[in-house]
């Protein structure tokens, strides 16, 4: 059974539905529903084997979605209803959540850019020969960046668990869809961020530097490579730098690690510029919001 739209969804993620306005439907109600189905199933085929390019490109189809979203906030009919109800709690609930979304999407931005520093200095130890002591450094501050992490997925936890007060039976039907596509676009977001920083921080986030031993010993037999023990790009390094660790750095041995490097910072750097784009998306909504709730 579906559940209501006036709730945060805490178990099915990217569960699209359709926003619809039972007289004259503006054809951008079919775009937001198209834009949502998109990032539904953009979800559905990366889930088995999600990566930094295919986080890029659900960020490229969540700027379209907020793009509608900042066109359907135009329509008169949206303004009637947020100047008609601006007193209501629903109404302040919706500025809280776009705030809150502001702050995870901040995090999730601050997390990677931190993270691309730190693939920049690693790089620079590898170049040089330095030390190979010098790469605790990296597992310090991807100790950093976990703990930010794993407070910033608590909060959201948290948030799925607000619910929209607001009671339908004394709502039109339009004004309900409104209320449900704001809702819905303020989960899928809060999804979005939350996958980036859960992948971010490994899929075992709790095992710390037990489970990169443990890798790092299956690195070194030849019949076990990188896929067959599944890791994404960030385990894979935190595998690679641990390997190296108290060891005599040599070409062959650092070559590979140095490409794996040099790849996620180059997709690191277009996953900034999407996640920037977003954000400016973000206070661009709640602009939005709060200039109809002015007049």
């Amino acid at each position: 059974m579906a559940s209501s739209p006036m709730r945060l969804r805490s178990k099915t993620r990217f569960h699209a539905r359709s926003i619809s306005f039972p007289s004259r439907s503006h054809p951008l109600i079919s775009q937001f529903n198209d834009y949502l189905l998109r990032m539904e199933l953009d979800s559905e085929a990366t889930s088995s084997s999600p990566n930094l390019s295919s986080m890029s490109n659900k960020l490229s189809s969540l700027e379209n979605l907020y793009e509608c979203v900042d066109e359907l906030l135009q329509l008169p009919y949206t303004q009637q209803v947020f100047a008609r109800e601006s007193h209501e709690k629903w109404v302040d609930q919706t500025l809280e959540g776009h705030l809150r979304l502001l702050d995870a999407c901040n995090t999730t931005k601050q997390v990677f850019s931190q993270t691309k520093e730190d693939l920049q200095n690693i790089l620079s130890v590898l170049r040089r020969r330095r030390e190979a002591d010098d790469l605790y450094s990296y597992s310090i501050s991807r100790t950093k960046a976990k703990k930010m992490i794993h407070k910033s997925l608590k909060e959201m936890n948290c948030s799925r668990h607000i619910k929209c007060t607001v009671v339908e039976s004394e709502k039109d039907h339009e004004t309900i869809a409104i209320i449900s596509m704001l809702r819905e676009v303020e989960s899928v977001t809060l999804d979005l961020f939350e996958s980036f920083l859960s992948y971010v921080a490994g899929t075992n986030v709790q095992s710390g530097w037990s489970r990169w031993s443990l890798v790092s010993r299956l690195m070194h037999s030849r019949r076990v490579s990188y896929d067959e023990i599944f890791l994404n790009e960030f385990e894979k390094v935190d595998a690679g730098l641990m390997s190296l660790a108290g060891t005599k750095f040599t070409m062959g041995r650092t070559e590979n690690v140095q490409n794996e490097l040099r790849e996620m910072e180059s997709s690191i750097q277009i996953l900034e510029e999407g996640l920037e784009c977003v954000f400016k998306r973000l206070i661009k909504t709640r602009v939005s919001l709060l200039n109809m709730l002015s007049h």
